[in-house]
């Protein structure tokens, strides 16, 4: 069932629904509401015989998606009570908890996430299936429903919407949990102090020397009736099982030299317990004299911490797993429970407003700078990565659902990091915008809009200013990039990297002794262009790298005869020859 410490009317009425189900010994009605509902698996009657049941039914997880949408749509949320007739009498279900959970989750477009708790009522297995209230309405067979008394009726959207607005700032973790303050463990207490005081700044300090009940109060974790919140028991007192499951291995495979995963503790103990573990096995690197910075960690300390705060601030609380951290060498893999809420997709994390799942726990954090106090910190985690060579943190949705943040800080890019060093204005550097662009230029070669726009998360004409800004941008006095030229008036631009800034990275990778860097050949340049653009001239890939157009008509002609490209126009002879893609054999870059 729902996490929840104190008051909870939706799961006491279940309860009382169990009670009445274990006395009866006839049929029983009136035990449906607005929140709870008897559902008989489908597909499992045939007449008066009652078929024997099994782990999976198709048919009964569709019934059952709609239904579980149905109460998610309803202020509250509500619980469907499988393997009971709607006269109460016990028939009992076989389904698979977590396939069931995981059948409703995509049979809602990945938007509900239910939580499937087996009971036993009389001796016949049921299932307690429960909906949080969504954030956004979930559609279910292209409609929307939502309950009425004891009964699911369609509703538009934009009614919906009206209704949540009328109901918005509900918060789970800001709610009453009736447990005392002098609940919160000493440890808990001192670990939020030993925060406060880590960040410095004169007001963390005199919080930190606050007592005990003014340390809670202004933090915001204690309700007008003054007890705690679900966000202070979480953070102080902590909810009976480990919240965090974290392992460390010297190599994928390998056997665990470090586990941390103990009950009985508040999230800030074992927060401070996780973050120290990680930054014990975060070895420091020494890098060549002129760069500025002389020695820095494995995995910036800033992207793993927010990586495991996000990890526990944003998850689903309803669900009794921990967050799993796995920290493999130069790897730290945190993944939480629950999926992305209110519109946040992979290809939009960076940028997207915060979506907090749980506002009071996140703020909480915040106030004690263990995490950002604005967004969810992806955009600081990016750029921390992106500084160093690594690749950006992979931040996805998985089955389940959860959330899984990668970091990757096995190869440590020094002749990069000179490279930015050089770059003027030097807060260049500091732009998440322009590092990615820079890093694609340096990989590709060239750049537009169209591209830039996905990469950085951006609207193409945002994405179009930023490739204008970077027109301004010197390494080493010389121009970063350049627009491409050749390409017909009414195209819009294109910039390449200048010759000129790769020759600077080549010296830089030189000078700290990296090997020789990897760049795309002419021909893969060639194909890329023209499948994005729709048409290669030798102008336009001469603009990219360099050379005479006349040098590179060979690279064209033998893309032509491998099928990949053919004329534009039948007359091959004068000015504006160009060719166009056939959509035929791709070769990797």
């Amino acid at each position: 069932m729902t996490l929840s410490f104190g008051p909870d009317p939706i799961g006491d009425e279940v309860r009382h629904v169990l009670e009445v189900l274990e006395s009866a010994t006839g049929p029983v009605g009136g035990l449906e509401s607005l929140h709870v509902d008897l559902k008989e698996e489908a597909g499992r009657r045939a007449g008066r015989t009652i078929l024997p049941g099994s782990t999976e039914n198709d048919r009964a997880a569709r019934v059952l998606a709609g239904e579980a949408a149905c109460m998610a749509n309803t202020p509250g949320g509500g619980v469907l009570i499988v393997g009971v007739a709607d006269d109460g009498t016990l028939i009992g279900t076989e389904l698979d908890a977590q396939l069931l959970r995981r059948k409703i989750y995509d049979l809602t477009d990945r938007l509900l996430t239910v939580d499937v708790t087996p009971v036993t009522c009389r001796g016949v297995r049921l299932l307690l299936v429960r909906s949080p209230e969504a954030v956004h309405p979930v559609m279910f067979d292209h409609k929307y429903h939502h309950r009425v008394a004891d009964s699911c009726v369609e509703v538009d959207a934009t009614s919906w919407e009206e209704r949540r607005r009328r109901h918005a700032g509900w918060d789970w973790s800001a709610q009453d949990s009736g447990v005392a303050v002098d609940a919160a463990r000493s440890t808990a207490l001192q670990r939020a102090r030993d925060f406060l005081t880590a960040a410095g700044e004169d007001r963390n300090l005199d919080l930190a020397a606050a007592p005990v009940g003014d340390l809670l109060r202004r933090l915001n974790v204690v309700t007008p009736s003054g007890t705690l919140t679900n966000a202070g028991v979480i953070a102080f007192v902590g909810r009976g099982a480990p919240a965090i499951d974290y392992v460390r291995r010297e190599v994928t495979g390998g056997d665990s030299v470090q586990r941390i995963r103990d009950a009985g503790r508040g999230l800030l103990e074992e927060l401070y317990e996780v973050d120290r573990a990680i930054e014990a096995s975060n070895p420091v690197r020494h890098l060549p004299l002129g760069l500025v910075s002389r020695q820095i960690r494995s995995l910036p300390p800033r992207a793993a911490r927010e990586a495991l705060v996000n990890g526990v601030a944003h998850r689903d609380w309803s669900s009794a797993d921990p967050v799993h951290v796995e920290h493999i060498g130069s790897r730290l893999v945190v993944t939480s429970p629950g999926g992305f809420i209110g519109g946040i997709t992979t290809s939009n994390i960076i940028t997207h407003p915060s979506q907090p799942r749980n506002r009071a726990l996140a703020d909480l954090l915040a106030r004690l700078r263990v995490a950002e106090l604005e967004g969810i910190g992806v955009d600081r985690m990016v750029g921390d990565m992106v500084r160093l060579g690594y690749p950006a943190p992979s931040i996805e949705e998985v089955p389940g659902p959860l959330v899984r943040a990668v970091l990757v800080g096995t190869r440590l890019d020094e002749g990069w990091m000179a490279f930015l060093h050089d770059l003027e204005p030097a807060p260049t550097a500091d732009d998440l915008n322009a590092l990615l662009v820079i890093r694609h230029l340096i990989d590709h070669w060239w750049i537009d809009a169209r591209i830039a726009a996905p990469l950085i998360q951006r609207s193409g004409a945002e994405a179009a200013d930023v490739l204008h800004q970077l027109g301004d941008v010197q390494v080493a006095d010389v121009p970063l990039v350049t627009e491409v030229e050749g390409s017909p008036a009414n195209e819009p631009p294109a910039w390449t990297i200048t010759t000129a800034a790769l020759d600077l990275l080549a010296a830089c990778d030189e000078r700290v002794g990296a090997p020789r860097r990897r760049q795309p050949s002419r021909s893969a340049i060639a194909r890329a262009w023209a499948e994005h653009r729709g048409r290669i001239s030798s102008s336009e890939l001469a603009g990219i790298v360099g050379a005479h157009p006349t040098n590179l008509q060979r690279v064209l002609k033998d893309l032509e005869a491998e099928g990949v490209l053919a004329p534009g126009r039948e007359v091959r002879r004068g000015a504006g020859f160009f060719y166009v893609p056939t959509g035929g054999p791709h070769h990797s870059v």
